[in-house]
């Protein structure tokens, strides 16, 4: 096997296990998340030291940077609105940095799609689905009328979706795609 394929190999067990804890009981582990964050960081140095020495170390250094920058910055804003929770986020951040910086981002935008196609499945076998096609058109109406007359959504409306799982799919999706390639 080659580096980027022990990588990759991370990345996929990493997203597993996230996806077993978040199913099972709603919550990414910290030491699993960061933990994963600081494997990916140093697997990418190693990678680097070992196919150019000093200067590969640094190339390693900076493409794991590069990749907690780009995979780290949508899922950031989605967290900071509330749309997204701080374990998906760090585990979006971990899959990206071992996947490295362009694939990682890929893996995202398939897990954005596997979970948009999971949700409106799961909430209309739970009978939820219109209930939450209408909640999500009053908070969007909210965005465009002033806040008197805005109409507030007890937390109790929302619905919740644990994307782990999304994230597991998504990064089987490109050990698929670019094993061979790696």
């Amino acid at each position: 096997m080659t580096g980027e394929q022990y990588l990759i190999l991370a990345a996929v067990l990493a997203a597993g296990v996230a996806a077993f804890h978040d199913w099972r009981t709603g919550e990414i582990p910290n030491w699993l998340t960061l933990g994963g964050l600081a494997a990916a960081g140093l697997g990418r140095v190693t990678l680097g030291y070992l196919s150019g020495g000093g200067s590969g170390a640094l190339r390693g250094l900076l493409t794991a940077v590069a990749a907690l920058v780009l995979c780290g910055l949508i899922p950031f804003l989605l967290f900071r609105v509330g749309a997204m929770g701080g374990g998906d986020l760090k585990l979006l951040v971990a899959v990206g940095v071992f996947l490295g910086p362009l694939i990682g981002v890929e893996a995202q935008m398939y897990s954005f799609i596997i979970g948009a196609i999971y949700a409106p499945a799961r909430l209309a076998y739970q009978g939820k689905l219109l209930q939450t096609l209408g909640n999500s058109a009053l908070l969007v109406k909210n965005v465009f009328v002033p806040k008197a007359k805005r109409r507030e959504l007890p937390t109790e409306m929302m619905s919740e979706l644990r994307f782990a799982p999304s994230v597991f799919v998504a990064s089987l999706v490109i050990a698929l795609l670019y094993w061979g390639a790696a």
